[in-house]
């Protein structure tokens, strides 16, 4: 089954929008931790006019749902809520931990996925995720904020090789030790819309889409990172 879905995101500091239309995906992405609010609607204005549609003709718009920066997340919600609202489209709600696990499989061809986002404070919004046969993640019940030592003990359950994906591994060294796995390092450093599409069409196909009103952000957290760093 076709469709037409916009996805965008900006939980992290990368800015991103994508379009799937007639099977085809145009996207961009861009490194904008301080211009989200500035960057995302030329950037959409920019995809629809390419590909000459209207936001009233989509089927679905999906917005990456978190976790990541307070601040991003909620940008990213409220211009989704707004555009959805505006045309009348449900929406799809996009983990970027799941998002970054599609990008090692786009990239990489990984199945077994281990993401760990920096969440600042010392702590990383982590997930595992796998990819089933029929291509669909399992592993959102793992997504969680941990310490290091923390996501530690988890790896230290598991075994055999998994792809790494985020900016935890580089902000906490510690990670990649004191465990037995293989792990594979990846260019999935920030989730990206085009890696959201397929996550999004599957959601779709399932009927699992919510309206506007309904459209529900996920930190992980109840505390605010982003007020104690400038820029975030």
């Amino acid at each position: 089954m076709s469709a037409r879905i916009l996805a965008l995101d900006t939980a992290t500091e990368a800015c991103s929008v994508a379009l799937i239309s007639d099977r085809q995906i145009d996207a961009r992405f861009e490194i904008a931790p301080r211009d989200h609010t500035q960057r995302i609607l030329p950037l959409i204005n920019e995809l629809l006019q390419a590909r000459q549609l209207k936001l009233a003709s989509l089927d679905a718009l999906a917005f990456g749902r978190g976790p990541g920066s307070f601040t991003g997340v909620r940008i990213g919600i409220g211009i989704a809520q707004g555009l959805a609202l505006g045309a009348a489209l449900p929406m799809i709600g996009v983990s970027t931990l799941a998002t970054m696990a599609q990008g090692a499989w786009r990239t990489a061809g990984a199945t077994r996925v281990l993401a760990a986002i920096d969440a600042r404070m010392g702590e990383v919004y982590w997930a595992e995720y796998q990819r089933d046969a029929q291509g669909n993640w399992q592993g959102e019940a793992t997504e969680s904020v941990l310490k290091p030592e923390a996501a530690q003990a988890r790896m230290q359950a598991l075994s055999g090789e998994w792809t790494l994906v985020g900016t935890g591994w580089q902000a906490y060294p510690q990670l990649q030790q004191g465990h037995t796995l293989t792990l594979n390092a990846s260019e999935i450093a920030l989730p990206a819309a085009e890696d959201m599409l397929p996550l999004a069409l599957q959601a779709w196909q399932a009927g699992k889409t919510v309206t506007a009103e309904h459209a529900e952000p996920v930190y992980l957290r109840n505390e605010v990172a982003w007020k104690k760093l400038p820029g975030r």
